[in-house]
């Protein structure tokens, strides 16, 4: 069920910004089969709660939350990070269109329909090979992704870059989301939060649906 809040004085939406993960596409088992290889590889605690816990968050966040007190130096780092870039790269060979998400696109072409630019903004370094790979790079006007900026969600550095990057004010953009870290990114660069997911993950956002095929974007615009 969608939950709305209104905010006040609000100018007139400009620009939405999609999430890759869990917005447009879910490739969150591509993630756990990656993450699960490495973890087996590397004699780490891992299953699928701790996977869901990871959403949201930087490829070195989340290996540095799995590794807990360990000591490993940059170097080391560095090669598990790759290492699990590897296996899931590899996965997403098998990716088509047919992978997007029930809604996503047409949610998509909605917003455009309307004059709104749309922009990706994803904290994931493979955003643009996911978005060849689901044939939707070219309905996008800008993508922030992982090479972007230096601090992930919930920093509002991706969010604010994409804005910049569609020569729109903070204030005049929707974010949708579907990680609490992404809401709180949204949240702190001053843009609109719709919330995809759970109260208990995305509750404080602005707006809240259960899938994105619920969203109500003539609401979430008007509000």
């Amino acid at each position: 069920m969608p939950e709305h809040q209104q905010d006040v004085g609000r100018p007139a939406y400009r620009a939405v910004i999609f999430d890759l993960d869990g917005v447009i596409t879910d490739t969150a088992e591509f993630h756990y089969l990656g993450w699960q290889r490495l973890a087996d590889e590397e004699g780490l605690a891992f299953d699928r709660a701790t996977n869901e816990a990871l959403r949201g968050r930087s490829r070195r966040e989340s290996l540095l939350a799995l590794l807990g007190d360990a000591a490993v130096d940059e170097d080391e780092l560095e090669r598990m990070m790759q290492a699990k870039n590897s296996y899931y790269v590899a996965s997403l060979e098998t990716m088509s269109p047919q992978d997007a998400l029930p809604g996503a696109v047409d949610l998509v072409d909605d917003v455009r329909r309307r004059g709104l630019k749309v922009a990706i903004g994803s904290s994931s370094k493979n955003a643009r090979m996911v978005l060849d790979k689901l044939e939707l790079t070219g309905r996008f006007d800008a993508i922030a992704d992982g090479h972007t900026v230096d601090d992930a969600k919930p920093a509002p550095d991706l969010f604010l870059a994409a804005a910049q990057l569609l020569d729109v004010a903070p204030s005049e953009c929707v974010v949708v989301e579907d990680a609490a870290s992404g809401v709180d990114a949204a949240l702190a660069a001053g843009m609109t939060a719709v919330g995809i997911g759970p109260a208990e993950r995305v509750g404080h956002a602005h707006h809240r649906f259960d899938a994105v095929d619920e969203v109500d974007l003539e609401a979430v615009l008007h509000a």
